[in-house]
């Protein structure tokens, strides 16, 4: 078991390391909905913070729920998960067919296995009903405006990010709704 004073995870890291110092995991390893392979990597309360990017779509609303309930167990109090997943209400017709549930259409593209599109809405919502408090830190309206509020990126880098990614420093091509669960 991680034993570490500090503990920072990335679920579903894939070959990306933006975090240098948390721990990397994918999904065999470390999966979401199966409190088992959490129990054996780490004690209850352990945790100081959760990073996902782009992992919530690939759940069921509920699922996504059950996710964020196994989340807030290995959280300690004031743990946080910092998640991103594709906007819902960004207007653009080309982004909305990409992230779409069941994706654009090959079997093999990453999007394939996109169960929900959430908003700030949506997502909101689901991180609350599983005891957090969530703080919204980029997303568009129902109007399609984006809003942004400013955010440390040592608490979690998010590379699909008007931040970050280089798709969005002119114009905003691919936001993600992206917010902090707040252990209350």
């Amino acid at each position: 078991m991680e034993t570490e004073k500090e503990i920072k995870v990335v679920i579903g890291a894939g070959e990306y390391n933006n975090n240098p110092g948390w721990v990397h995991t994918q999904e065999e390893e470390l999966n979401l909905l199966d409190d088992t392979t959490w129990s054996k990597k780490f004690e209850s309360s352990s945790i100081k913070a959760i990073l996902a990017e782009h992992v919530w779509e690939h759940f069921t609303y509920l699922e996504g729920v059950l996710a964020a309930k196994n989340c807030y167990k290995y959280l300690k109090p004031s743990g946080y998960i910092r998640c991103a997943v594709p906007d819902g209400y960004f207007p653009d017709e080309e982004y909305q067919n990409i992230v779409k549930i069941g994706g654009p259409g090959p079997k093999d593209h990453p999007a394939a296995s996109h169960k929900i599109v959430h908003n700030y809405r949506t997502l909101t919502k689901l991180f609350e009903s599983a005891g957090f408090q969530v703080n919204l830190l980029e997303y568009c309206d129902e109007a399609g405006i984006f809003h942004y509020n400013e955010w440390n990126s040592e608490d979690g880098v998010i590379f699909r990010s008007k931040k970050f990614d280089p798709r969005n420093q002119d114009q905003l091509r691919a936001p993600s709704v992206i917010v902090d669960a707040i252990k209350l």
